[in-house]
């Protein structure tokens, strides 16, 4: 042993320390790699430190040194090293704490929980950050090697096995900086192999100020496009970083850049993409906003930086205003985080607001792709529901090809007479325009919204009304609509007794069966009762519970039509034709088959079949 290391002075942390300690290395950190994260960050806070007192002294040690973090691997020993020529550390530093774990006022924080007879656990010591420390999770003992940036300062060794004491001795260290250096231990011998440290250094520390070397090589390539000025960066730029980050090949659909002072202080670059995931529901298993501190990534899927309803955004966002936990891999609950959301929701949808009314194309592609979960935001985000709102469209029955209307576009042309806002639900525009339902409305030239999308019929619904409009489905029965003129029907008195016949008929299949105002070539309809659901919105509660029963329909009846009134003339001659029974049921079941609730067509088809044979026999 060299006189040196006999002059190595041993201190031993206090007992609340080595408890603290023991929590760190066993049963902190999720994921042992973190601990290169660490190391980088404090390299780079000490680059930084000797960065800024360069500008106003000369006076310190390798003036000229270039900056940069130096990793170092030996497979064969098993050996890591890192190496920065920051600002180093004296003595002080070294006994009072590496990284942040022992600064100024966590051992009294250690007392007041002892005095509060509290457990040491997690969310307590969440509230201090613990650094350097984490390098014993893959490390039995761990040296550092250090000469603080002064002229006059001596170069240190200190060592410790992260267990009760640690050593301090001096050494012979020209330069300025700092090494810290160990030996792996052997369930941690991958973090020796250049592929891992490059990959983790590409998760974690990419966006580093200063070139990390590894074998001769810079390993973080990537700028933090983030942190510079919007004048500054180049389309190009936009789109290889929007790449990097996302693992999309194609370029964004657009993006969001914000740097922000004030209550809360972040910086942002935030991407729309161009397509939406196969299945966008399931938009939880899809990495959103990645959550950088001063560069360093804390979270690469931080969700609670936005609403479900925008998780399909990428991109990320760097603040020093978070209060971190202990390892820095989640946030503690904090107001600021609740601002940052705030904050960026609105400026989301201020964007899209902007698309909408400058770049209509651009806005009905992400419409298109994104609308589907975006447009369920009216029922979980109702500070910003009126927003929201404002960016819905729709096709209507009035609307050419592809056109998709918004429902300021859809009053600023209303009939002067027209009180509410009507809209029909089906699988796509086709289909619902050939609903018997429509036949009023196209008749009148009235406009209908055509919702088909299947979030339609629970996010719409529940807009209630808009611009004093009340918003009406045109399947329910209390829709007030104007009685027809100049059509032939059957005379008052004869049209109660067929209704009645056909309430008999029916039985209990139907609640009511009234005279329609709302057909015009249909014979008849199944239209939702009182507070029953339409049949989209049935349709979906079928699928989400197999059990569900539909509540029954009101049958309406177009009095005018042909078919109905050679049933009103069969009916006067003899009310027990047994062709009168037949043809109700029919009718009632063809209602049932549009609507796609025919549960078998067994019976349909056979009495279809033997009334055209009694039809041609005539």
């Amino acid at each position: 042993m060299d006189k040196k290391a006999s002059a190595a002075q041993e201190f031993e942390y206090k007992a609340e320390m080595k408890q603290l300690l023991h929590l760190i290395v066993h049963s902190l950190y999720t994921h042992p790699e973190v601990f290169l994260r660490e190391l980088i960050s404090n390299s780079a806070d000490a680059l930084n430190k000797v960065r800024f007192r360069k500008l106003t002294d000369k006076n310190i040690l390798d003036f000229d040194a270039n900056f940069e973090i130096k990793i170092e691997l030996d497979s064969k020993k098993k050996i890591f090293s890192i190496e920065d020529n920051g600002i180093g550390m004296r003595k002080d530093d070294l006994i009072n704490g590496i990284g942040t774990v022992a600064r100024s006022g966590t051992i009294e924080f250690l007392k007041k929980v002892k005095g509060q007879d509290k457990a040491l656990d997690e969310e307590l010591i969440g509230q201090f950050g613990v650094g350097f420390y984490s390098v014993f999770m893959v490390a039995e003992e761990v040296t550092i090697e250090t000469r603080h940036a002064d002229i006059d300062s001596k170069a240190l060794r200190w060592r410790s096995k992260g267990e009760g004491n640690f050593t301090i001795e001096e050494i012979d260290r020209k330069k300025r900086g700092t090494k810290v250096y160990f030996t792996l231990k052997k369930s941690a011998e991958e973090f020796c192999e250049e592929y891992k440290i490059k990959n983790t250094i590409n998760k974690y520390s990419n966006f580093v100020n200063f070139p990390i070397i590894l074998k001769n090589e810079k390993i973080n390539k990537v700028i933090a496009l983030w942190h510079k000025s919007t004048k500054e960066i180049k389309e190009g730029e936009l789109n290889d970083f929007y790449k990097f980050i996302s693992n999309d090949s194609s370029n964004p659909l657009g993006h969001l850049h914000l740097s922000l002072e004030g209550s809360v202080n972040f910086k942002a670059l935030i991407f729309i993409p161009q397509e939406a995931p196969l299945d966008l529901f399931r938009i939880q298993n899809e990495k959103s906003l990645h959550l950088y501190s001063n560069k360093i990534l804390i979270q690469n899927d931080c969700k609670d930086l936005l609403p479900e309803y925008l998780q399909f955004l990428k991109g990320v966002v760097d603040t020093s205003d978070l209060p971190l936990n202990v390892s820095r891999e989640v946030t503690q609950s904090s107001p600021i985080m609740a601002k940052i959301r705030k904050t960026l929701t609105a400026r989301v949808l201020s964007l899209l607001k902007d698309w909408s009314n400058t770049d209509r194309q651009k806005y009905k592609k992400f419409y298109k792709n994104f609308g589907s979960l975006f447009k369920t935001g009216i029922n979980t985000d109702f500070d910003n529901k009126d927003k929201i709102i404002e960016l819905l469209r729709f096709e209507t029955t009035q609307s050419q090809g592809e056109e998709l209307v918004s429902l300021k576009e859809y009053v600023s042309r209303i009939k002067p007479d027209q009180k509410d806002i009507y809209y029909l639900s089906g699988e796509n525009k086709e289909a619902i325009m050939r609903n018997p339902n429509l036949e009023y409305f196209k008749k009148n030239e009235i406009e209908v919204l055509l919702l088909t999308d299947p979030v339609d019929v629970f996010t719409v619904p529940s807009i209630g009304e808009y611009d004093k409009k009340a918003i009406k489905s045109i399947d329910k029965a209390d829709i007030d609509l104007m009685p027809q003129d100049k059509i032939e029907k059957p005379s008052d008195n004869l049209s109660k007794s067929l209704l009645s016949l056909f309430k008999d008929t029916l039985k209990d299949k139907v609640s009511d069966v009234v005279s329609s105002k709302r057909l015009v070539s249909s014979a008849v309809t199944l239209v939702a009762s009182g507070d029953g659901l339409d049949p989209q919105m049935e349709k979906m509660m079928k699928i989400m519970n197999k059990d569900y029963a539909s509540s029954k329909k009101t049958m309406e009846i177009n009095m005018s039509h042909p078919l109905v009134k050679n049933l009103a003339k069969i009916h006067i001659a003899n009310s027990k034709d047994p062709l009168l029974e037949q043809c109700i049921l029919q009718l009632y079941e063809g209602a049932l088959f549009l609507d796609g609730n025919l549960s078998t067509a067994t019976d349909f088809i056979k009495r279809m079949t033997d009334l055209m044979e009694e039809a041609t026999a005539k």
